[in-house]
């Protein structure tokens, strides 16, 4: 290692035990510091003033703001995906996984992408509404829309706000088809639901199963299901029809990257059909806030984890070029990718890929639309 990137390293651990919030008033929470975004203009840090009122400061709490959106259905061109649309019900996600590639979007809306992202939620709750009006457009063709690819639609405030099951209602009632991914065991709440609409081919779940290690899980996505919950969840699921497949993302190297096969086993006994993987990605604001989770929790990993993940993005934090987001590249990218496709051939995963129905779509009546046939 160079004697700049040594330099750098230091630097960074001076700021980051510079701006770190007390563990007590962060108990639970993924990120360490909760750092302004990069839009903006000042960048503030907490200091105590010499008499302890750094003491006085109250514990992170969840806070849910109610937002009502403009529209839901959200589009996208990327090749990397299979899908070109999707729904996020929630910003921001109360799991607080410090690895997570949405937080930079808080930064729109003036919150950090640390513990704000965790702790100050918004709850689309006329997602419902807008989803049926936007279905009912003139020209809407179906395809399948994919729900968690951003933040979890089953995070903890869903059981209040239960913004998803309405979504689900909406989608089931006009048969389109959905594709889910989270890591919470809550799913399993619509089972009524996503089952009759699994028997019509409408819809899929994805399980993200990061590791079997209840500690490091604990450490890493602190208010997400347990792993043994999340196996269940598959269990559940595929003994009542619905199609599973089991996510093993992020793969962080040195951390998690050894559990790649016994992962796949897991899920494959409890039922998972399909699997996938991505490589841990560090955009933006992300790639500091996992350098502060590796120095909060595995210090003495940093230097070696940050050097593999440098491996392969070209030497940097992060490659955001098409067709590389996801699985980087570089020797230790390929091996990863090789481990993982040889562990899933040999368990029987992937060989029929699941295509969801769209001709059963059922397009709601527009206001208006009786008066113009009269």
């Amino acid at each position: 290692m160079s004697l700049g990137i040594r330099q750098s390293l230091d630097d960074f651990r001076r700021d980051f035990i510079g701006s770190a919030i007390d563990p007590d008033l962060r108990r639970g929470r993924g990120s360490a510091t909760n750092r302004g975004g990069r839009y903006e203009t000042y960048v503030r840090m907490a200091e105590d003033d010499g008499w302890g009122s750094m003491m006085e400061r109250p514990a992170f709490k969840t806070e849910t703001m109610i937002e009502r959106a403009k529209s839901i259905i959200t589009r996208n061109g990327s090749p990397d995906l299979s899908f070109d649309r999707s729904v996020n019900p929630y910003r921001g996600c109360e799991h607080g996984c410090a690895y997570c590639f949405a937080r930079p979007s808080h930064a729109h809306m003036g919150l950090s992408p640390g513990l704000d992202f965790e702790t100050r939620l918004f709850a689309k709750t006329n997602a419902a509404e807008l989803l049926e009006r936007e279905l009912s457009a003139a020209d809407y063709e179906p395809r399948t829309i994919a729900i968690g690819t951003n933040t979890d639609p089953y995070q903890p405030i869903e059981r209040q706000h239960r913004i998803m099951r309405e979504v689900l209602e909406v989608l089931a009632r006009l048969n389109h088809p959905v594709g889910i991914v989270t890591k919470s065991a809550l799913v399993t709440r619509d089972i009524d639901i996503l089952a009759p609409m699994a028997a019509k081919g409408l819809a899929k779940v994805a399980i993200s199963v990061t590791t079997l290690d209840r500690s490091l899980c604990r450490d890493l996505e602190p208010r997400a299901a347990t792993p043994e919950k999340r196996l269940d969840t598959i269990r559940q699921l595929s003994s009542a029809g619905i199609p599973v497949t089991v996510l093993n993302a992020p793969i962080i190297p040195g951390i998690n990257e050894a559990e790649i096969e016994a992962v796949l086993e897991a899920a494959k006994a409890a039922g998972a059909s399909d699997a996938g993987y991505v490589l841990l990605r560090l955009p933006l604001e992300v790639r500091d806030i996992f350098r502060e989770w590796l120095l909060d929790h595995a210090p003495g990993k940093l230097r070696h984890v940050m050097s593999l993940v440098q491996s392969t993005r070209g030497g940097k934090d992060y490659d955001s070029r098409w067709g590389h987001r996801q699985t980087g590249t570089g020797p230790y990218a390929w091996m990863v990718g090789r481990r993982f496709q040889m562990a899933a051939d040999r368990l029987g995963f992937n060989r029929k890929r699941l295509k969801l129905r769209t001709d059963l779509f059922a397009k709601p009546a527009r206001s208006g639309d009786q008066l113009m046939l009269l």
